[in-house]
């Protein structure tokens, strides 16, 4: 009996040992499927970043929406078979667009070439005339040239004292950079080469000495940057001007300075740029500064409370909490990391559901589509047909991002781009209270892009003196441009009537909305 007793105790240890290694063993099991899991998801990242790198490097470059975003209409996952219905694409009635050569401006001065019968052909004829038959585009190359100036001067006698002499001289023209031996159409010509152009000083040097004229990239720069100095003035001007509006854009972009105090030679270092101002009157401004805290935008835009359109980045939020600015955010940024996961996603078959990313690209297509049509809409019309057309577009959306953000992992790139939307959704939707406001921040994109494309060329700034003056001229450049008027002509206009500028009223007759573009046809006339 105590036999039977100790056999049955020692089966209930058994039992017990064998139930909690039964437990651990599950345990371990447990732990292995989930570290499977994460592996597996960890691959399919590693495979999406992959898939990512080599349609960067191998697909054209653009930002366009393909053809499998139009393919779908609905974006309703939670449906347990999901369904889509295709996008009727319909095609624009009346004429097509005629293709062809474009014609040449009207604005270029055109000069008559005479092609004449000779005496022997024309023996006979009741009449002779000329017919128009093609245009060619011609072009001057470059001329170097010495101005000489002789400085009139008169002597004048005395009337009672035969003997005493005095003299009087022409004024002479005053220079922005007085005893230079550069002149300002020369240095209106080297400014637009670098900033608007992209070209290097050491090619502009070589240029200039093939002509026979020998000036240092040394001498060069140091006129880009004194010349900087003196256009001071009116960047303020065009900064308190941009800040009397309630709309400013806001970029900003890396550029490497070599040798800025207190940091390292590769550290990224930034050029901001702001664009706003009432209509009609635009002001493209840049600012370099070695930082990209939050202190940067609070001293650009100083008590600015206006719509202020960024990125994502959060610098730009103490904006809004100092200064109650509303913030408005872009959906070209939202949209371009959707397309970067659509990118990145394995060849779809016949047959294949989209993806979460084909989704969302769908109905954010449908919002540019929208500002297309309403493009050239007066402000009342845009605000009505965004309140009609694309709030429910926004809502819809804003149901489906709800519902899928927690359904993808979180490192993958749709994952990115869902938590991006979320995140950026109160700024996002911000453009649809005022007609005024733009769908995305191209127009600052658009305004900062000579400056990236210019850096591509010369790679980097030496001190922070060339950076600044870098900042001024784009700032230059670009307000022309965005004002419509040609920059070497307006430029060339600028620096004649900057020394004779010293009063607030004469300074501000130079910003590019306050002078007639005749004025600066016949500059463009007498440079040329």
């Amino acid at each position: 009996m105590q036999n039977r007793a100790k056999n049955i105790k020692n089966d209930d240890h058994l039992s017990a040992f064998l139930q909690a290694d039964k437990g651990e063993l599950l345990e371990v099991i447990e732990k292995n499927h989930l570290l499977i899991s994460q592996q597996e998801s960890r691959i399919k990242i590693l495979e999406e970043a992959l898939r990512q790198a080599r349609y960067k490097r191998f697909a054209p470059s653009s930002e366009k929406s393909n053809d499998q975003t139009n393919l779908f209409d609905e974006a309703e996952l939670e449906a347990a078979d999901e369904t889509f219905e295709p996008e009727q694409k319909t095609e624009p009635k009346g004429k097509k667009e005629k293709t062809g050569r474009k014609p040449f401006s009207k604005n270029i001065p055109r000069t008559p070439v005479f092609i004449d019968l000779s005496e022997e052909e024309k023996v006979g004829a009741i009449d002779v005339f000329y017919t128009k038959v093609r245009e060619e585009l011609d072009i001057i190359p470059a001329k170097v040239q010495i101005l000489e100036y002789f400085q009139q001067k008169a002597v004048f006698a005395d009337a009672e004292d035969k003997d005493s002499r005095s003299m009087k001289a022409a004024m002479m023209p005053k220079h922005p950079l007085a005893k230079s031996m550069g002149s300002t159409n020369l240095m209106a010509h080297i400014i637009i080469s670098k900033y608007a152009d992209g070209l290097p000083l050491y090619r502009m040097e070589g240029i200039l000495s093939r002509y026979g004229g020998d000036i240092t990239r040394a001498t060069m720069a140091n006129w880009i940057i004194k010349l900087a100095t003196e256009l001071q003035p009116l960047i303020n001007l065009m900064r308190d001007h941009q800040l009397s509006d309630d709309i400013i854009q806001m970029d900003e972009t890396v550029l490497k300075v070599l040798k800025e105090p207190g940091l390292s030679t590769t550290s990224d270092k930034y050029m901001w740029v702001s664009r706003g101002g009432p209509p009609g009157q635009t002001s493209v401004l840049f600012e370099y500064d070695p930082s990209r805290k939050k202190e940067v935008p609070l001293r650009l835009l100083d008590d600015f409370s206006g719509y202020l359109q960024t990125d994502g980045y959060a610098g730009y939020n103490a904006v809004g909490k100092k200064n109650g600015a509303t913030s408005v955010g872009c959906w070209d940024h939202s949209r371009r990391k959707f397309k970067e996961a659509q990118s990145a996603q394995p060849k779809s078959k016949k047959g294949q559901k989209p993806s979460k990313a084909d989704m969302a690209l769908a109905q954010i297509n449908k919002l540019y589509r929208i500002e297309r049509t309403i493009k050239e809409a007066s402000i009342d019309e845009k605000l009505k047909a965004r309140q009609e057309e694309s709030q429910p577009v926004l809502e819809k959306l804003r149901e489906w991002v709800g519902n899928n953000l927690g359904k993808v992992p979180h490192d993958s790139l749709t994952g990115k781009a869902l938590t991006y939307l979320n995140n950026q959704w109160d700024k996002l939707i911000v453009y649809c209270e005022d007609g005024r406001l733009n769908i995305s921040n191209v127009l600052a994109e658009n305004a900062i892009r000579p400056f990236v494309i210019g850096r591509k060329a010369w790679l980097f700034s030496d001190t922070p003196k060339g950076a600044y003056a870098s900042s001024v001229h784009y700032s230059m450049i670009e307000t022309a441009k965005a004002n419509g008027l040609e920059p070497y002509a307006y430029l060339v206009h600028v620096l004649n009537k900057l020394p004779y500028a010293d009063t607030v009223e004469k300074l501000e007759a130079l910003l590019p909305w306050n002078f007639k573009k005749s004025t600066l046809e016949k500059v463009k006339d007498a440079v040329h």
